[in-house]
């Protein structure tokens, strides 16, 4: 986790009094993006599927609990939740209230990602990846809609940009983010006279975390290809969260925040060693269903 100290751009304790549910909060990128709340005072409830995981992720964040609010801010942990089953988070909603006495924000950021070409995508491998994201983000927010109205709430759904064209080995991400943006648009705009705001966040490649070494095979000269000249860092996540959580984010609603250093703007350059022959030669195989 990148140790970050968010004071030095935001007020200190600009979120005390408020909580936060994530789901995929033991992920890399949703973990800072705890870790940024936390420092500025809120209380968090970190979700997942991997119980270990999970714990060792909340007693990290517990560590950097500001001193002035020791007593008062908590991290608590929910594991073995399946995003997948709304019964599995309406039980973590509700022990989260029971914990941190509401829900003022709330993280969607499950997700699942491999680098595959269609024809070796398989039915389940694809719908496995729609239900995470997808379902998971629209269960996540049903699950927490009661909160959500009594606090006024926000809404963050962590997205990405690789459905802004077409990008091979990634048609399964594309299709289902692109389900996510448009969720998030919808949401915000039935929500808006409950005065429940909800946008997107879109990293780009963020350095350090699985996902990035997944997509991004050779690392080597890839900074260069970035218009702002380095890969993205956790913070960045941890920074935009923040602004979109805050007030100075209080007349925002429905849209896609990306942060990825102009990255998109060039086209694809992730797989291009890749495309076209490697890319033929993995399409022509037997099909995998």
């Amino acid at each position: 986790m990148e140790n970050y100290n968010y004071n030095n751009i935001w007020k200190e304790n600009l979120f005390r009094g408020k909580s936060c549910l994530i789901t995929g909060g033991s992920g890399t990128i949703c973990r800072q993006q705890a870790a940024a709340l936390i420092k500025l005072g809120a209380s968090v409830a970190i979700v997942g599927r991997d119980t270990p995981r999970v714990d060792s992720v909340v007693q990290d964040l517990r560590k950097i609990i500001p001193s002035s609010l020791r007593d008062e801010s908590k991290v608590v942990g929910f594991g073995n939740c399946d995003v997948r089953s709304i019964s599995d988070l309406q039980k973590v909603v509700d022990e989260t209230v029971t914990a941190l006495g509401k829900i003022d924000f709330v993280i969607c950021g499950a997700a699942g990602n491999f680098l595959s070409d269609f024809n070796h995508t398989s039915t389940n491998a694809f719908k496995s990846v729609v239900d995470i994201d997808l379902i998971g983000s629209f269960n996540t927010v049903k699950a927490a809609y009661t909160q959500l109205i009594q606090n006024r709430g926000a809404v963050l759904f962590v997205s990405a940009t690789l459905h802004y064209y077409g990008v091979p080995f990634q048609a399964h991400v594309g299709a289902t983010k692109a389900g996510v943006d448009a969720l998030s648009n919808a949401l915000a705009v039935e929500f808006g006279p409950l005065g429940i705001r909800v946008n997107c966040v879109a990293p780009g490649p963020i350095g350090g975390t699985e996902g990035f070494e997944r997509i991004v095979p050779d690392v080597s000269n890839f900074e260069s290809k970035i218009p702002l000249q380095r890969v993205g860092r956790t913070s960045d996540i941890g920074n935009a969260t923040v602004f979109l959580f805050s007030e100075a984010a209080q007349w925002i609603t429905g849209t896609v925040l990306v942060v990825d250093g102009g990255f998109w703007q060039m086209g694809n350059f992730n797989n291009s060693d890749q495309y076209p022959k490697i890319l033929k030669q993995k399409l022509l195989e037997k099909p995998k269903l």
